[in-house]
This record gives C-alpha cells, sequence and structure tokens, in this order.
C-alpha cells in the first residue's frame, strides 16, 4: 500500500474557489449573509444565557415573539433600532465601526 500524500487547503482558500475571490459580488454577498448568521445567532446565545424566552425578550423590547424567532434565524430584514433595543435589553455592550470609501470612520460605542 503506497503511502499518498493528502492535499490541505485553508478555509480562504476553499472559499476562493467555492464561492469567490474577495472583492467579488458572489463573496461580498456570501460575507454579509454571514455575518446575519452570526449576528442572529449572537442574539439566540446571549438570550439564553439570560434564561429569556423569546416571548420575555419580545415583550421587553414591544414586539411579537416571532420576530424574535425570525431574527434569530435571520437578521437580514431588521431595523438597526431593533437590533439596539434587543441588545440594550440583553443588557450587551454594543460597539459599532463605520468605515466609508473615502477614509471617514465613525465609531459608536
Amino acid at each position: 500500500m503506497k503511502n499518498k500524500k493528502i492535499n490541505t487547503y485553508s478555509l480562504d482558500q476553499v472559499t476562493d474557489e467555492i464561492i469567490g475571490k474577495k472583492g467579488t459580488l458572489e463573496r461580498e454577498q456570501f460575507e454579509y449573509d454571514l455575518k446575519l448568521d452570526v449576528l442572529g445567532e449572537m442574539i439566540k446565545s446571549t438570550r439564553l444565557e439570560r434564561n429569556l424566552t423569546q416571548e420575555q425578550l419580545g415583550e421587553l423590547i414591544g414586539v411579537q415573539k416571532a420576530q424574535i424567532s425570525k431574527l434569530e434565524r435571520n437578521a437580514n430584514n431588521v431595523t438597526l433600532s431593533t437590533i439596539l433595543k434587543v441588545f440594550k435589553a440583553l443588557k450587551a455592550k454594543i460597539k459599532f465601526k463605520i468605515e466609508l470609501n473615502n477614509n471617514q470612520r465613525l465609531e459608536v460605542a
């Protein structure tokens, strides 16, 4: 039995090959969607750490349980205001960093 060499690839190499290289529309959309998925998961895990149900969190910010469920599954169609209310209710620290193409930057903590 011959020893076979196993090729290894980095996550970036695989992502470049399957999704597209950085800077392409496909890659930008993939990374955007991934960030929204992570945001939803962060909300869910923090809610669970605080021993809150979706209904209780919804009551704290004035929305229905279904909206919290939708937010945890996919934060795509949600307003910044709602996200801020959710994290405030969860007693989480929030920090935004905005960078524009012309080197303008704004950090909100």
